[in-house]
């Protein structure tokens, strides 16, 4: 292959603001990525998943066909602020290339490209491939996932194409993973003068982060974080309002059943008298865990990797993807096709130039083996 045609494609991409929120970013990744596949003579489309994010782009060999051997699953969004590419763009030494989500994941939508650039014409005349882009991965596929989900079960498996762990590793389990934000609404009053007509909603979040630590489970790897806090006007006022930002992390779904319902029952009850507390969820990944199905769908990908001559191994990630979702639905899924890389979601990004063109060969051989 040639790898600077790579890294000019792949500049393109990386060097565009895309965060979640910036649809207009996310909206210029989804036109470069659509027409890189539209020049290989795909059907591609941009799909429309309402005003609060960017468009899907869903690309297919076969437009009538109503079943697909394998879909194919990336995001086209970041975690990054507007200005991040102006503060560090894509760079590169000898043997890595850095910047706003080369890793995570742009390298991996284009690692789906030149796999299937590559794919023999027979394959792709016997073959159904979907491939399906979101816009939003990055804050939970809320808008998202139904239709990938739809996608996914006219599918035989799903292969989705984040990076590779910093090992080489794949992806064969990934924690599921629920956000929540809990408001407390209490009475303001003067510091003061008259401090018990106040009732301090700041006094019930920190009561509340007690009690939702308890529920961490570290056996069976049940995590909850409250991550970001906010309340209060002033120091001389009883805060009538604050905000908490809770994130949970579970690799049994039935876990998940636990946490949910024992934090229902205690902001229901509330943390301190004449407070109340408001649950609301903002969004929920199942976990994805190793089916049946999915073990022989790790056999395959094993015969490609001895094919190819490329080590396979696995490993269980406490990060969330789409993988989740589609795995939830029975779909025999992997995760993990795209080249090697870590730092996601930090300045110190990195991919390894090296993992680029086996991961593409890798990609490829799985996909002509269906």
């Amino acid at each position: 292959m040639n790898l600077d045609h790579y890294i000019e494609e792949l500049k393109t991409l990386v060097n565009v603001d895309c965060g979640t929120q910036t649809l207009a970013g996310v909206a210029t990744v989804a036109g470069i990525i659509e027409a890189l596949w539209q020049q290989e003579g795909w059907h591609t489309e941009q799909v429309d998943l309402g005003d609060r994010v960017g468009p899907g782009v869903f690309v297919t060999n076969k437009p009538q066909t109503t079943h697909f051997d394998v879909l194919l699953v990336g995001h086209l969004d970041t975690v990054f602020a507007p200005g991040t590419v102006a503060e560090r763009p894509m760079s590169e030494d000898d043997s890595r290339l850095y910047g706003p989500g080369v890793s995570d994941m742009k390298s991996g939508l284009l690692n789906m490209l030149w796999s299937m650039r590559g794919l023999d014409a027979a394959d792709k005349n016997r073959l159904a491939i979907a491939v399906a882009m979101n816009p939003d991965e990055e804050t939970g596929s809320v808008h998202s996932h139904q239709w990938i989900g739809e996608l996914a079960k006219r599918s035989r498996c799903v292969l989705v194409c984040e990076a590779a762990r910093a090992d080489g590793s794949l992806v064969k389990a990934r924690k599921g993973m629920a956000g929540y934000h809990l408001t407390f609404s209490g009475v303001a009053a003067h510091a003061g003068n008259d401090p018990e007509k106040g009732r301090s909603a700041i006094t019930a979040l920190a009561n509340s982060i007690i009690a939702i630590n308890a529920l961490t489970d570290w056996d069976r790897g049940t995590t909850l974080n409250v991550g970001v806090i906010r309340g209060g006007s002033a120091a001389n006022v009883v805060a009538d309002t604050a905000v908490a930002e809770l994130d949970v992390r579970f690799w049994e779904n039935d876990e998940y059943d636990r946490v949910n319902q024992a934090l229902n029952a205690l902001c229901e009850k509330g943390f301190s008298d004449g407070v109340t507390t408001t649950l609301t969820q903002v969004n929920h990944k199942p976990a994805m865990a190793t089916s049946e199905a999915t073990q022989a769908l790790m056999q395959q990908v094993e015969a490609a990797g001895k094919a190819e001559g490329i080590a396979i191994t696995w490993q269980a990630v406490g990060g969330g993807s789409d993988a989740n979702h589609t795995a939830a639905l029975g779909i025999p899924t992997l995760d993990g096709l795209g080249p090697v890389g870590a730092g996601f979601h930090s300045p110190a990004e990195w991919l390894d130039k090296a993992s680029i063109e086996p991961r593409i060969r890798l990609l490829k051989r799985i996909v002509s083996m269906m």
